[in-house]
């Protein structure tokens, strides 16, 4: 199963059944520079990863833990899915989410776009 895939598939747990995923991608909450700066260990410790499920509906954003991004642990946050997230530009594009500015890959830049693209339901 792709990264994509299991992302969605939990993510489907934090949604009202019916309700369909525009998009999903990642997201982690610092920047991978500070490795070099401060450490691995450091950085393991302080970052944390999102997933970003994009519904016709809303922008969820869901804590996945410090491990990975594969698996939802709990909703962060909901944006009005009139938020534009991108569009992304170099290697890390930062997506303000609530109290977080949350850092997305540039593997992720096409997922950004096509949940921008998607008409909403509003």
């Amino acid at each position: 199963m792709s990264l994509r895939d299991s992302m969605r598939d939990s993510a489907a747990r934090y949604l009202p059944p019916g309700e369909p995923v525009q998009a999903v991608f990642g997201a982690q909450t610092h920047s991978q520079w500070m490795v070099p700066l401060t450490g691995f260990i450091f950085f393991y410790v302080i970052n944390k990863y999102r997933i970003f499920a994009v519904t016709p509906q809303r922008i969820v954003v869901l804590d996945a833990g410090r491990q990975g991004m594969k698996k939802a642990r709990g909703v962060v946050t909901e944006l009005p899915r009139s938020t534009r997230l991108g569009p992304g530009a170099g290697v890390w594009h930062v997506i303000p989410a609530g109290d977080e500015k949350l850092r997305v890959h540039r593997r992720f830049f096409k997922d950004i776009q096509a949940a921008d693209n998607e008409p909403d339901a509003a």
